[in-house]
């Protein structure tokens, strides 16, 4: 059975990914750099790492392993899980996937340019109830064609 991994720390989907797990019986990891509320879910844990600018990262890329899931907004650590056979979702519903992992690189590369070149000013659009919904949508999707394998 997959695992699924969290990059909590300013994940908006947790109780989301718990509340899935719980219907499917897997266990949910949540990972952050301090303690917080772990939503429901006898599969779920909170794992605390280490102060440090990519602990959270390195800890989940070390412990995933083939077709787990990574929950996590962070182009960079996706990439690290996709290339250990993990399939990764974004908390909008989008999945980061080998044909598109690339071009979410070279756009996150950009926008940083234009960013430290005062060019662009603002953040993210703000997290909607439409986000959530297609999260829930991909999240069961992924959970689907995994058991088929």
């Amino acid at each position: 059975m997959p695992r699924i991994y969290v990059d909590a720390d300013a994940c908006p989907v947790k109780a989301e990914v718990c509340r899935v797990a719980e219907r499917y019986d897997l266990e949910v990891i949540l990972v952050a750099h301090s303690r917080m509320r772990v939503p429901g879910g006898k599969k779920t844990i909170l794992r605390v790492v280490e102060e440090g600018f990519d602990a959270a990262d390195d800890w989940i890329v070390d412990h995933v392993e083939n077709l787990d899931i990574v929950v996590c907004g962070d182009i960079p650590l996706a990439a690290r899980c996709l290339e250990k056979g993990a399939r990764v979702i974004g908390p909008t519903g989008k999945p980061f996937t080998e044909d598109n992992i690339g071009e979410a690189v070279a756009s996150r590369a950009l926008l940083s340019e234009l960013r430290d070149l005062g060019e662009v000013t603002g953040g993210p659009p703000p997290f909607r109830k439409k986000d959530r919904s297609r999260f829930l949508q991909e999240l069961d999707k992924m959970i689907h064609a995994i058991r088929r394998r």
